[in-house]
C-alpha cells in the first residue's frame, strides 16, 4: 500500500493507448498548469501523474531508473508534455535539480507532488538499525523538505502553488511491527504539511497530505511476500488483512488517489490546506 511500503508500486492497468487518448471527458482543469511528481514512473506515482496529465498539465516525473522512466513516458505517450529526471530522492543535488529541471523546461512549477519514500531493514524498535531508520527519513522526510524548500521561492513569485505531500494511513496509525521507521516518517509528513500550509497559505500556496490505505501494485507483489514471512503468514493473508481492515472490502487503487490529488491540484482545491485526505476504503475509523 502507501498505508505500508510493500504496497507501493506501478498501477496494476497499464494504458495501452496512453494518457492522451484518455483524456475524453475529462475537464481540463489543469490546461497550462505544471508538476513535478517525485518517483512517479511506477505506483501510486505514476497514478498521480497519469491523472495530472489526463487534466492537461505538464509534468516531470522522477525516480532511480532511466529504463523505467523512459518506459513509463512511452505509456503514458504524451511526451509533448511530460520529461523524466533520474535521480535519488536522498540526494539534495538531485532534488534540487529536479525543480530546477522543470523550471528550466517549462518555464514554471504549479504543483509539487512529493511522493518518494522507500524504507528496509525491516524490524522490532529494540533490533533496528540506525541504518535503516536514517534511510526512511532521508527517503520520505528530507526528501520532501528540500523538494518543499527548492520549490516554494518559485510558486511565491507565481503568487500560487500547490504542494501535495503522499504520506499514509500509517501516518495516523501505529498498529503494525516492524515498521516503526516508516510510521514515525509519515507521522512527520503530516507535521511538514501543517507547517507549510501555515506559513504560505496567505501568500498564495496550499499545501496537503494524500493518506492512502492498501493499494496492490507490482511492488506489492514483489516485495509482499517477503515481508508477510518475516510476520508468519502468507502473501494472501497479508493482502486478505488490508482488504478486511477496509469498509469497502478491498484495496484501493492509484486511480482513486490519483483523482484526489487532481482534486488538491485544481480549482476545486484552492480552498483545502493543512489537510490530509484519507484514501483507505474507510481504514481509519475518522
Amino acid at each position: 500500500m502507501e498505508g505500508h511500503p510493500a504496497l507501493n508500486g506501478r498501477p496494476g492497468a497499464a494504458r495501452e493507448n496512453g494518457v492522451a487518448d484518455g483524456r475524453e471527458g475529462t475537464l481540463g482543469t489543469l490546461e497550462g498548469k505544471v508538476a513535478l511528481v517525485t518517483a512517479g514512473s511506477r505506483g501510486i506515482g505514476r497514478g498521480i501523474v497519469e491523472a495530472l496529465v489526463a487534466e492537461g498539465a505538464s509534468v516531470v516525473l522522477t525516480g532511480r531508473s532511466q529504463e523505467k522512466g523512459e518506459r513509463a513516458l512511452d505509456e503514458i505517450d504524451a511526451r509533448d508534455r511530460t520529461a523524466f529526471r533520474p535521480g535519488d530522492a536522498r540526494s539534495r543535488a538531485d532534488v534540487e535539480g529536479w525543480v530546477n529541471h522543470t523550471l528550466e523546461r517549462f518555464g514554471r512549477l504549479d504543483v509539487l507532488v512529493n511522493n518518494a519514500g522507500g524504507v528496509d531493514g525491516f524490524a522490532l524498535v529494540h533490533e533496528m538499525t540506525d541504518e535503516a531508520w536514517r534511510n526512511a527519513f532521508s527517503f520520505i522526510v528530507d526528501s520532501a523538505f528540500t523538494a518543499s524548500r527548492a520549490a516554494i521561492p518559485a510558486m511565491l513569485e507565481q503568487g500560487s502553488g500547490r504542494i501535495i505531500n503522499v504520506a499514509s494511513v500509517n501516518a495516523k496509525l501505529g498498529n503494525k511491527a516492524t515498521v516503526a521507521h516508516y510510521t514515525s516518517a509519515k507521522h512527520a509528513m503530516l507535521g511538514l504539511t501543517k507547517a507549510v500550509a501555515h506559513e504560505y497559505g496567505r501568500r498564495g500556496i496550499t499545501c496537503n497530505a494524500i493518506c492512502p490505505g492498501g493499494i496492490e501494485t507490482d511492488l506489492m507483489a514483489e516485495n509482499g511476500p517477503a515481508f508477510a514471512a518475516e510476520n508468519g503468514i502468507s502473501y494472501e493473508e497479508y493482502k486478505a488483512d488490508y482488504a478486511k481492515e477496509s469498509a469497502i472490502g478491498r484495496l484501493n487503487t492509484v486511480e482513486e488517489v490519483g483523482a484526489v490529488a487532481v482534486l488538491l491540484a485544481g480549482p476545486g482545491g484552492a480552498g483545502i490546506t493543512g489537510s490530509s485526505i484519507n484514501v483507505d476504503g474507510g481504514t481509519l475509523p475518522y
